[in-house]
């Protein structure tokens, strides 16, 4: 018998997703869907691994974006690359500009939005210091049916405005960290997380304010 724990994890039923309104790529109308998709009648705790390889179940993921204005008034973000390590491995070495990751249950016994709301939390807490303060908006909803990865997993974005662009990571498989503007980031989409070029395009389309 193993001596891992397992992870249970916080998931939807994708008929869920689809009585909402399936989509491809980014969703800005947050007050149609999170009302329903973070309804404890809904969710769902699931052990992870038999949900990593079962797209009937979509795994609801916090995607935080951090943001800061340089002194020349120019809007930067935060990105990084993902280490060699990194549990998921259908990401690893790909950049990203999203900070999270699964809620568990650890986070709450009821898979509602305070659960939610302590997962995000703490896997913000996880994996980067953030250096004053800050203020957090949700701002729409990231769905990717094209990769395995997409097709069992939801994200819920989040921009978080930051007084200044003071991040270090605490993980040490986030590497290459830095802010930088939207235009250099869009320059280089390529290297980026298919959910990141998502973001990115969202933001650049100006449907993320």
């Amino acid at each position: 018998m193993s001596g891992v724990p397992q992870e249970d994890v916080l998931v939807v039923p994708r008929a869920v997703l689809e009585r909402a309104g399936m989509f491809q790529g980014f969703q800005p109308d947050t007050a149609a869907y999170l009302p329903l998709l973070l309804d404890p009648r809904h969710t769902l705790w699931r052990p992870r691994a038999a949900v990593e390889e079962d797209p009937s179940f979509k795994q609801l993921i916090p995607y935080c974006v951090l943001a800061c204005r340089a002194a020349d008034g120019t809007r930067r973000y935060f990105a990084y690359t993902r280490g060699g390590g990194q549990a998921e491995a259908r990401l690893r070495a790909k950049r990203s500009v999203g900070i999270g990751g699964h809620i568990s249950s650890c986070d709450g016994a009821h898979g509602d939005d305070v659960s939610y709301d302590a997962g995000m939390r703490r896997e913000l807490e996880e994996e980067v210091a953030i250096g004053g303060t800050f203020t957090g908006r949700v701002v729409g909803l990231i769905n990717d049916e094209s990769t395995p990865v997409g097709s069992v997993h939801l994200g819920i974005v989040h921009v978080l405005d930051l007084e200044r662009a003071d991040v270090a990571p605490r993980e040490s498989q986030l590497v290459d960290c830095g802010f930088d503007t939207l235009a250099a980031l869009c320059a280089d989409r390529d290297r980026f997380e298919t959910w990141s070029q998502i973001a990115l395009d969202a933001l650049a389309a100006g449907r993320i304010a």
